[in-house]
């Protein structure tokens, strides 16, 4: 198989978007990371909002010049309408609307058409206000009181052979036409254009799932970003055995963001593992030596969501390294990630991923549970899922297929008996950002090999 269009040379054409902000530095490696943050000691130190708001513009019009018409000739599509009203928008229009538009005004209703011969696809907007440039308004309401109607003129002047509206019995990210949109817009439309309209779920999924190389640019320092949190939450900087507790943990991930301007998409989760108690401790429960550490962290940065798990080891007096059992029990998570990557393939189900993934990790004598999903413009984004931590066989929303330039998280657990805990069977959770190119799948920012050690003195 050869490589996929964006895969072929997204370092430059990422390169060729920072230079066009001047934000580009002199090598691939550190366009990522610089471009999205500045670092001021140890300290991540994010920018201003904007300039975030300029890199957001520039991508999105990336994706909307060059992604949008390639996907909806894929998908044979002449026409695409989405309609959301004020803080009741749906996936695809909210991903459309510029930095400056936090929300629909009023009832946003987007309609996108395709030409054909070539030619550009038409952008346009059938509301009360423009979106900064990247859509043409096509609607004045002194001259037609009657927005639907303006609509229905719209198409009747056009005349798609298909007409896409975001409705799915399946996914949330392509059912954003409510029942009433819906009556209204096809009450004001002639009966041969009704029967023209067609189900945009595919086309909506693929326009959430395809990351681009603006986007690919930026990603691997968003994930940096988010990993360096995590450092500082696994650390004597915040943790104090004995003392700090789980919750603390999971505050402190609040306030530090809310003092940078940034906003998590979850809840953080920290939780402990200990020698002879069962299960995963939470809450208000205190940091001991010897505690196994779990904490799951995700922020929202430049419209990118990141999702990771990692582990850490509280030292106890005396201890320089974490027992052996616990460092091998890593080591398995890290053996069952390899084997899922390797399982990835183009036109693959998730189920089918899944699958082969766990028949080969079973193979090998581990204990995998595996639940990855795609990640993006949503935390949990469009596209196929791969398990369930409550359901490890095939499901419904596994049947989609693998596409080329998507980014997942590699979400995954194994179980191990630690020797050293009186064989005690314990939790290995790891999760990881990650780009699948169509041939191979590459974290964006590395993963976690060793676990991470808190001295207890």
């Amino acid at each position: 198989m050869g490589a996929t269009r964006w895969g072929r040379d997204w370092i430059g054409a990422a390169l060729a978007l920072l230079a066009g902000l001047g934000l580009a530095p002199g090598s691939a490696a550190l366009a990522a990371g610089e471009a999205v943050v500045e670092t001021r000691g140890d300290a991540p130190a994010v920018l201003p909002l904007r300039k975030r708001a300029e890199i957001i513009d520039r991508v999105l019009s990336e994706r909307l010049e060059t992604l949008l018409p390639s996907l909806m000739r894929e998908q044979g599509i002449d026409m695409w309408v989405l309609v959301a009203r004020e803080y009741f928008e749906e996936p695809v229009l909210a991903s459309m609307l510029d930095a400056r538009s936090f929300h629909a005004r009023r009832r946003t209703i987007l309609v996108l058409f395709d030409p054909g011969e070539g030619r550009p696809v038409e952008r346009l907007t059938v509301s009360r206000y423009g979106l900064a440039g990247l859509f043409e308004p096509a609607w004045e309401p002194e001259t037609q009181p009657d927005q639907w109607q303006a609509v229905a003129d719209i198409i009747a002047a056009r005349d798609p052979q298909r007409i896409a509206i975001n409705t799915s019995d399946l996914t949330a990210f392509a059912d954003g036409m409510t029942l009433s949109q819906y009556r209204a817009m096809t009450a004001r439309l002639p009966e041969r254009y009704r029967e023209r309209i067609v189900p945009g779920e595919t086309l909506a999924l693929r326009w959430l799932e395809t990351r681009t190389p603006g986007e690919m640019a930026l990603y691997p320092g968003v994930v940096a970003l988010a990993r360096s949190f995590i450092a500082e939450a696994l650390s004597r900087e915040v943790i104090t055995p004995g003392k700090t507790t789980a919750a603390d943990v999971e505050w402190w991930y609040r306030e530090r963001l809310a003092e940078l301007g940034l906003v998590a998409w979850f809840h953080p989760s920290v939780g402990i593992q200990r020698q002879g108690a069962q299960g995963m401790l939470r809450g208000d429960v205190t940091i001991e030596p010897g505690d196994l550490l779990w904490t799951d962290f995700g922020i929202t940065y430049l419209r990118l969501n990141t999702d990771t798990q990692h582990l850490a080891y509280v030292l106890k007096p005396g201890e320089s390294e974490a027992p052996a059992g616990l460092r091998r029990g890593l080591a398995n998570t890290n053996r069952v990630q390899d084997i899922l990557m390797e399982k990835f393939a183009t036109g693959r189900s998730g189920n089918e991923v899944l699958a082969a993934a766990r028949a080969r990790a079973i193979a090998e004598e581990l204990d995998p549970s595996i639940y990855s999903h795609p990640i993006g413009l949503h935390g949990h984004g469009a596209g196929s899922a791969i398990g369930f931590w409550d359901n490890q066989d095939a499901d419904p929303r596994g049947e989609y297929r693998l596409r080329p330039d998507t980014a997942w998280s590699i979400e995954l657990t194994s179980y191990a008996a630690v020797p050293e805990w009186g064989g005690q069977r314990v939790d290995f959770r790891s999760e990881e950002d990650a780009f699948f190119d169509g041939e191979t799948v590459r974290f964006l920012d590395g993963r976690q090999t060793e676990l991470t050690l808190i001295p207890s003195e």
